[in-house]
This record gives C-alpha cells, structure tokens and sequence, in this order.
C-alpha cells in the first residue's frame, strides 16, 4: 500500500469537499474531511471494484449510511475512475447534477442505495449481505465460486442511534453475516453537540453482545484501517463485523475541527486557509496527476481481476447452464409473461380470508420465480407469506426462501430495500397492515430508489375486530396511497387477489402494497376469472354490469365489495358496480379506459370503504356520497364495528336513495 499518494489523495478529497460546499453554500464537510483516510484506504486499497463496471456482479458493495456526507462519496468516485466528471462534483447539489444533496441509486454509478434517512443505509447493507449469502449458497458450486464479495458500509453516531440500525445489527448478528463490514465513523460528535449529550453507550461491548466482532483503530492511521480492513475480509468466522474508527470530525479546518460546529457548511467559511493547510494549491477541485496516475493504475489492477472473475463465469455458465440461465433471469428482473395462468383459479364457492387466498397464491408465484423471496415480522402464521419447501434463511441454511425477522419491521423494511438494491432477488415482507407504520420511510424510499419490493399487509381493516383502535387501520391504506410510485392494492376476492400478486411481480419500477383481510369474503363469478385477474391490473373496473340504462355507480375496494354488490341488488336496474382495487394504477389507465368505467355523465354515485374518505371524493364528485370512517375504530367483533361505523350493506342503499 502506498501511503505516501494515498495521504496525498486523502488531502485532495478534502479540498473536493470543501470547494463543493463552499460553492454553493450547502452541505456537510464533517464526514468527508474526518473520514477522507478512509475513503483513501478503501478505494485505494481495500474495495474489490471496476469503475468501468459498476455493477459487476462480485463486486464489493459499498454503502454510505451516513447520506448526508454525500462529498466522501462523490470525491472518491470521482478520483477513483467512476463515470463521475468533475464538472459534476463542481455541480453538487445544482439542478439535475450527478451529485445530488444525498446519493441516490441509478442517479450516480457507484452508488448502491438512497441512504437518506440516518440508519437506512446499516438496514440495506444487511440487506445487501443477505442476498450475497442467499446468491452464493444458491449459485456457487464446489468447483466455481463465483460470489464471494463483501458489503462495507460507512456510518456515524446519528445512524447507530436510529432504532432502524439497532434492529438490522440484531438481525445480522444473529444471521452470522460474515460478508459484512461496518465501519463506524466515531467521531464523539452529533449535530447539536458533542455526543455525550445524548450517548453514553460502550461501542464495542454493544457489538459484541449482538455476536459480532469489533475492533477499535485510529481512523486517520492508514496502515491500521487497512490492516483492519484486511482482517475482516479475510476472517469468515461467522461473524459480521465492525471496525469503530475515531476520527476527528471536520479534519483539515482548525477553526471546527473536533466540534459539533464542523458537521455542517460552516467549515467552508475558512476554505481559503484550509487548502493552505492540507497543502493543496490556490486552484479549487484540485486532484493532482499523482493521484490520478495512481488510480488509472489502480483500476487496471481491477480491470485484471474483473477479466479472471468474467473467465471463472463463463466457465461456470457453461458447467451449469440451467444455473447460469436463472441468474441471467435474475439479473434482468424477467417475470414470466404467463405468469398468471400458472396460478390456478379458485372454485366459484370459495370463501375465506383474501389473506388466505394470497397464501395459496404465494405458492404458485414462487414455483414460477425461484428469485421470490419472502420474510415475516414473526407473523408468518397470521400473513400466510411463507413459502412451503422453500427453506429457512438461517446460519444453518443461507438458501433458505423464508426469513424469519423477527419482531423487527424497520429493519424488516430497510432490510429488503437492501435485496432489492442488489438486483438478485425478488423481495417481499409481510405484516399486519396497521404496522405499515414502522416500515414507512423504507416503503418511501422503496418508491423513491424505485425498488420492486412487495409488501404484504394483512388484517387490513376495522374487520380485525375484537384486537381494537390499536390494531384497526383506518387511515393506513390511503397513508400509503399518497406516497408517490407505490402501488396499493386492496382486493376484494381470490381472483382480484391472484391478479395483484402477478402485477406486483411484472413491476419492476416500483414497490406494491398487498392490503389483505383478515376476515372471509366470497368469489364474485359474476364477472370471469379473467375480467377480475385482468381488473385489478387495471385497478378499477366494472365488476357487474347495469342492466337497462345506467343511474348509480357503486365503488368500492376489498372487503367493502361484498357490500355494493348486495346494496346492487336491493337497487335493482340501472346500478354499475366498480371494484377498484388499485387507485394508483387505474389513475395511470387512459382517458378512455376511465370513461368506459366511470362515465363523467352519471353523477349518481356512492363508494364505500372501511377507512379514511379523503381520496375517493375525486372519483365519486360532489353529487355523489363517500362512506369511510373517518375516525378510529372500535373493540368488538368484526361484524359488529363494520355495523357500528357504518359499513354495511344497508348504510349504501340508504346514501343512494338520499342522493335521488
């Protein structure tokens, strides 16, 4: 290892740092500058990559937990070979620059995940681990190795505080993820103040005592952080591991070096003198030739070692063709275009739980996807998402089909954006909907990294009963209906069901919600099974059709179909019912698709769902009538607070004839 050039390139990441967030006065110098050895050792040293090829498959993945030091990142691509131009790192945080506020995934190569929020990042490198474990358990074979990367993420004091983090390190502990690297930036420094104000934790003994192994370095000491980083690579013992490097926050800037005040823009106030200090000439977004010699080096050293990986490949595709086919399949997120015929139809009788349905649909959706893998907060009993002879993911069983989280839904969350980030797998995640909650900002940021996870939220609705307020969702279903990019489904019988599930997984651009009952509800055969498959990827449609000239539409989505359907024939002629089990996706449909079901000349119309009213009065208009609930729910039998809040049957036949 050259320390002399990399010492050099850890000063020139520095002075990237500070022209960028003194040019456009925003940012955050304390990481990049107490961090830049590091970045120095990992780049220049440690990371098994090819910037010409960034998604290589055995690549090390590496994470920036801690987002908001977004510069670390941007400067050591920039140095390091990848497609990031200096013009670039001159445009952080412009207007459609390569370098925004915080990175963000498939905006910048070599960004593996929208950090974001602090702890995210810890969630999706075990995430990230997870699939590695999962692909090489699957894929390698006794005479070819052809996954045998690790995931090393770079955190600080606000990320390991987070609860989110706390639970994937638990997880990852007690999974023995030994693929995995955390580096924690242990700087003594929070954003208010110094970190004592608020922690007073042991970090090693907290490591630990969740099974992994952690060493204490000096962050600014090459020689030690590769030598730890050497030794936790190498080390497959069967223990993630951590590697706790104090630094000084804000390095390289005197006047708040070591202070809460170096966490933010301020140090970019003393630029000038700065860049005298770190050695660095009067020219800003300074690299010297040194330095980028020394990586054009570099990255033909990894070229070279990419080429040997590409020849182990091939000689494995060859000797494993039905292998190599189905990671090819993987790779480039194929759903089988059949997908839904491999699902069977249900009989026209059948009556139980959409839950139960979706259970048996699982099934059939993982026999045509070996890539689907699905996971519980210990709630596999009640969410009916485990997939049978699918295997445990376990220490004992890494091709396990089934993770068993635990009561850990943030991480649970974080944890399958981290899959989905990776691009092996197909993840999904089941709870009971009302928990939504804890997953939320990894389903936001699901939506925003446009992530093909799928979440199961079973027990959807106020029909969960005698558990109470609690536990009833009334405003969760539209909560996450206003979240840009996801897709919620809410469908009303097997076959509304089956075609959901099918949709999910031919969705590549973005995350689904499943909101699946707790309670029975019947076949609607009214309609075919094709109609009904086909509706609910359309997200609304005519269920049953009016007989004579059309006077009312009834709308309404999942268990409150039951409703309109019975309220339809108390009416009699001239009463279109609608089912809309997905909102977002009938808005997408054309003018003239959303005409033929909900036609703008019949202002006579009623919906109904046992939740908050908000967002149905744009497909009902001001002369028709929304039946929801806009308050919390009761304890007591399900039946009973449906008949208490208004949900039922008679209460729509009531609003249609106040509407004549």
């Amino acid at each position: 290892m050259n320390q002399k050039i990399l010492a050099q390139a850890a000063n020139e990441a520095r002075g990237l740092a500070i022209d960028a967030v003194h040019a456009c006065s925003s940012g955050h110098l304390g990481l990049p500058l107490g961090c830049a050895e590091i970045g120095a050792v990992l780049f220049g040293n440690s990371l098994r990559y090819d910037p010409s090829a960034p998604k290589w498959l055995n690549r090390d993945r590496f994470i920036l937990s801690a987002g908001h030091g977004s510069m670390f990142i941007y400067s050591w691509l920039h140095m390091a070979g990848y497609e990031l131009s200096l013009e670039e790192v001159k445009s952080f945080r412009k207007l459609h620059s390569m370098t925004p506020g915080h990175p963000e995934f498939d905006e910048t190569p070599g960004v593996e995940a929208t950090t974001g929020p602090l702890g995210q990042g810890v969630g999706n490198a075990v995430g990230y681990a997870l699939s590695g474990k999962h692909a090489a358990a699957k894929f390698n074979t006794s005479e070819h190795t052809i996954f045998d990367n690790h995931v090393i993420a770079l955190l600080g004091d606000g990320c390991l505080q987070e609860g989110v983090a706390k639970e994937a390190i638990a997880f990852a502990g007690h999974s023995q993820l030994d693929n995995l690297i955390l580096i924690y930036d242990s700087n003594d420094v929070t954003l208010d103040a110094m970190a004592d104000v608020s922690q007073s934790e042991d970090a090693e003994q907290y490591f630990i005592s969740q099974c992994w192994d952690a060493v204490t370095v000096d962050g600014h000491d090459l020689a030690a952080v590769a030598n730890a980083l050497t030794e936790a690579k190498s080390n497959d013992n069967g223990k993630p591991k951590v590697i706790i490097a104090k630094t000084t926050i804000g390095k390289g800037i005197p006047e708040v070096a070591g202070t809460a005040k170096g966490h933010g823009e301020g140090g970019a106030n003393f630029a000038e003198s700065a860049r005298k200090g770190l050695g660095l000439p009067e020219e800003t977004f300074f690299v010297s030739k040194e330095t980028k010699a020394f990586f054009a080096d570099r990255q033909k050293e990894l070229s070279e070692e990419l080429a040997a990986w590409n020849a182990n490949y091939e000689a494995w595709a060859t000797a494993n063709p039905e292998l190599a086919t189905e990671l090819s399949i993987n790779v480039g997120k194929i759903t089988p275009s059949n997908l839904l015929e491999q699902i069977p139809e249900f009989a026209a009788d059948y009556k139980n739980a959409t839950r139960a349905s979706g259970g048996d649909i699982i099934q059939s959706v993982a026999a045509a996807m070996p890539s689907l893998i699905t996971g519980s907060a210990d709630l596999y009993g009640s969410t009916k998402n485990y997939i049978k002879d699918g295997g445990d993911f376990s220490k004992e069983n890494y091709a396990g089909r089934n993770i068993w989280y635990g009561i850990r839904e943030h991480a649970m969350g974080a944890i399958s954006n981290g899959i989905a980030y990776d691009g092996l797998f197909r993840a999904s995640a089941a709870t009971f909907a009302v928990f939504a909650d804890y997953l939320r900002p990894s389903i936001r940021l699901a939506a925003l990294a446009k992530l093909p996870v799928t979440y199961i939220l079973t027990h959807d609705s106020v029909g969960v009963g005698e558990d109470g307020p609690t536990h009833q969702p009334v405003e969760t279903v539209s909560g996450l209906r206003v979240i840009a990019g996801l897709d919620v489904f809410r469908p009303a019988d097997p076959e509304e069901t089956a075609g959901a599930w099918a949709a999910s997984m031919h969705r590549t651009d973005g995350p689904t919600a499943l909101f699946l009952t707790r309670q029975a509800v019947p076949t609607y055969s009214c309609a075919s099974v094709q109609t009904r498959r086909e509706g609910a990827a359309y997200g609304g449609y005519v269920l049953k059709q009016e007989t004579g000239d059309l006077k009312t539409i009834l709308m309404a989505s999942g268990s409150e179909v039951e409703h309109i359907m019975t309220a339809a024939e108390e009416l009699g002629d001239g009463v279109r019912v609608v089912s809309m089990p997905c909102l977002d996706r009938f808005d997408r449909q054309s003018a003239e698709y959303k005409e033929s079901v909900l036609p703008r000349a019949c202002k006579s119309r009623v919906s109904i769902e046992a939740g908050v009213t908000g967002l149905w009065w744009k497909y009902v208009g001001c002369s028709g009538k929304v039946l929801g609930i806009d308050r919390f729910g009761i304890s007591a039998p399900g039946n009973t607070v449906m008949k208490e809040l208004g949900m039922t049957s008679a209460d729509v036949v009531e609003a249609v004839k106040a509407l004549d």
